[in-house]
């Protein structure tokens, strides 16, 4: 393979620069989704042929249809099925409602993916606080503890531990990840709670604080419709628990056909048209339901996957030069990449760079369990802590947005992440081993 130089890592650089420049100075021109498209053009044709040129186009076509299509399709599907379900919570948003609903979404994530709860949870969480001045706040934590760490105890949860999953490493094994998922858990629960308290309490202006005029502050009732979808989003869990070379031999199979090779796809399609169909159009209207936020996610995302290929191939060719060895090194330097990169490329990349480290004892994945948690917990725990981390992010981001919500800019996410989430994931890694 042809050696990547540093300079070609220049359009990668730009197109993040863009992601956090361009809200700033040309807002309402990077509003809409088509100018998004134009620039992504622009920044990716030109990266394409010149990755065709210098003899890497195999690993950009791969990066396209194998990683991003799925990646993508999956996401969709996700989208699609939770914006069927329509959640209504008759009770005002006190710091008690609010925790527990996180509490939730942390607890459903590593079982329907981090990407359907959040899907599932963020309108319903919203709705509830659309009467709170403060709230910023909540859809924070919310892509901290629904969108990337709650899905730490199995494959399903997040990509990265799927992709580790089918290296080799039992589907229970991750949940040796408890004792970590629960001090995360308890920290940001905790801690938003005691926050959320104040604000509510002391913050929100006199005739502002919410009341709604069906339920007193201490009563809760739920209503669910589309409830069918349910079906469907158990569909798409197995779909990419089952549908996949480890259990279908000939999906890995060079010469397979294209729908061999694309199965778990089609039945997410096939999915995401019969929720379509079955659906009530009144249940998405209600919901807000709208295409701009998958959509924004399909156009930004396909400029960073395209642009990040030389990116993930200098890594591949130039990690052992970094000298990791320790799971502690593992873990920073896995989460670093993970909050800029895609968190599933990234977890795959150090898997590579931990197997040729020597061993001692039982492996797990081919590499030693310690680094393996590492890893896992750095690429999971880092996605986190930036919009582009992980693909949730985005759209809840984007549908918060839509909801009149005021998100922090791409730099002000990270001050945030870089103050209140980085600090609990360093006590973790150092005290919960």
């Amino acid at each position: 393979m042809q050696e990547v130089s540093v300079w070609l890592l220049i359009p990668f650089v730009i197109m993040l620069l863009s992601i956090a420049i361009a809200p700033l100075v040309a807002g309402r021109w990077w509003e809409s989704n088509l100018n998004k498209l134009l620039y992504v053009i622009v920044i990716a044709i030109p990266t394409s042929i010149i990755l065709i040129v210098n003899h890497l186009g195999g690993q950009l076509w791969h990066q396209i249809v194998y990683d991003y299509l799925p990646f993508i399709v999956l996401l969709a599907a996700l989208f699609v099925v939770t914006g069927g379900i329509r959640i209504h919570c008759s009770s005002v948003a006190t710091p008690a409602v609010n925790t527990t609903m996180l509490f939730l979404g942390y607890a459903l994530a590593s079982f329907v993916g981090t990407t359907g709860a959040a899907m599932l949870l963020i309108r319903p969480l919203l709705e509830m606080n659309r009467d709170r001045v403060h709230k910023m706040h909540t859809v924070f934590i919310f892509i901290a503890l629904v969108a990337n760490c709650g899905g730490i105890l199995t494959p399903l949860g997040d990509p990265p531990l799927f992709l580790l999953y089918l290296r080799g490493a039992p589907f229970s094994w991750f949940m040796e990840m408890y004792p970590q998922w629960v001090a995360v858990g308890v920290v940001l629960l905790t801690g938003y709670y005691l926050y959320d308290s104040w604000r509510y309490h002391y913050c929100e202006a006199i005739g502002v604080r919410p009341h709604h005029h069906y339920q007193d502050e201490e009563g809760f009732t739920i209503n669910i419709r589309g409830a069918k979808n349910f079906v469907f989003l158990a569909g798409i869990v197995l779909c990419v628990a089952l549908i996949n070379p480890s259990t279908i031999p000939a999906m890995a199979e060079h010469d397979a056909p294209i729908y061999i090779k694309f199965l778990r796809e089609i039945a997410l399609v096939a999915i995401i048209l019969l929720s379509l169909r079955f659906t009530k159009k009144k249940v998405r209207e209600d919901n807000h339901f709208s295409w701009e936020p998958i959509t924004e996610v399909a156009v930004i995302f396909i400029g960073i996957f395209v642009t990040m290929t030389p990116a993930l191939i200098y890594l591949n060719q130039n990690a052992q030069m970094f000298g990791l060895s320790t799971p502690r090194e593992f873990y920073y330097c896995a989460g670093l990449l993970s909050s800029f990169l895609d968190n599933a490329p990234t977890a795959v990349a150090f898997h590579t760079v931990a197997t040729g480290l020597p061993t001692t004892g039982a492996l797990v994945a081919g590499i030693e369990p310690t680094i393996l948690r590492a890893i896992s917990m750095g690429a999971v725990y880092f996605g986190s802590m930036t919009y582009i981390g992980n693909g949730p992010n985005f759209m809840v981001k984007a549908i918060a947005e839509q909801e009149q919500v005021r998100m922090p800019s791409f730099f002000g996410y990270i001050a945030l992440s870089l103050t209140i989430l980085l600090p609990v994931y360093a006590l973790v890694e150092y005290f919960v081993k």
